[in-house]
């Protein structure tokens, strides 16, 4: 009989956790070993388990999927990475397979991608969901401004306030480190979603997120 697949699952959403862990289990020939509600609890995991698969939420507290990525890289750890994402978005991907992540499912369709993508990594090769392949080749036809264009209308303090966030720090830890009030940090925060045409819960986090290395380079 062929050993199991051994998988841990980072989210931090303990009711979908349960669901994702009860498709992976139906099959008898992966295990889930453990969880963790944020990437930090995911590092401590894979040290103390050793899985063959990581699955990690892109988004998550202390620690998110990118960050878990890169620390994984950085340790050398001997894991193939599975990145979970609710959104579309070419930078997020693009910043995740810099980072080495083998598998990159959307949320939508974990229920029916996640057991051929871990079964795919697990075996040394890509998975990427089906229907984002398609979002990705149509790329070339989508009409919006490079990310360094939008960036740079942003001032200085607004471009290190939002490579903060992309460290998830709070407005009142960014303020702490700029010694301006947290109040001010809130304003900043306004202007460059007005100046971004960004809009939504979160939706800020998730720019910063997905252009940190532009950033980076301003």
């Amino acid at each position: 009989m062929a050993s199991e697949t051994r998988i841990i699952i980072a989210d931090d959403h303990p009711i979908f956790r349960r669901g994702l862990r009860q498709v992976i289990e139906d099959d008898t020939s992966l295990k889930v070993v453990g969880e963790a509600e944020n990437g930090l609890a995911a590092l401590e995991l894979i040290a103390e388990l050793k899985p063959d698969v990581a699955i990690v939420d892109g988004h998550m507290p202390k620690m998110g999927g990118l960050d878990f990525a890169k620390a994984a890289r950085a340790n050398a750890l001997p894991v193939a990475i599975v990145f979970l994402t609710m959104y579309k978005d070419e930078a997020m991907f693009n910043a995740a397979m810099d980072e080495g992540v083998k598998g990159y499912v959307l949320k939508d369709n974990a229920v029916t991608d996640i057991v051929a993508c871990i079964k795919s990594v697990s075996q040394g090769s890509p998975f990427i969901t089906p229907s984002l392949t398609a979002f990705l080749l149509d790329r070339g036809t989508r009409s919006s401004k490079p990310a360094d264009s939008i960036i740079g209308l942003l001032t200085k303090t607004e471009r290190r306030i939002l490579r903060l966030i992309a460290d998830e720090k709070t407005s009142k830890e960014i303020g702490e480190l700029l010694f301006i009030h947290s109040r001010t940090v809130d304003n900043h925060r306004t202007n460059i979603c007005t100046k971004l045409d960004i809009h939504g819960s979160n939706a800020l986090l998730r720019f910063a997120l997905t252009h940190r290395s532009e950033l980076n380079e301003k």
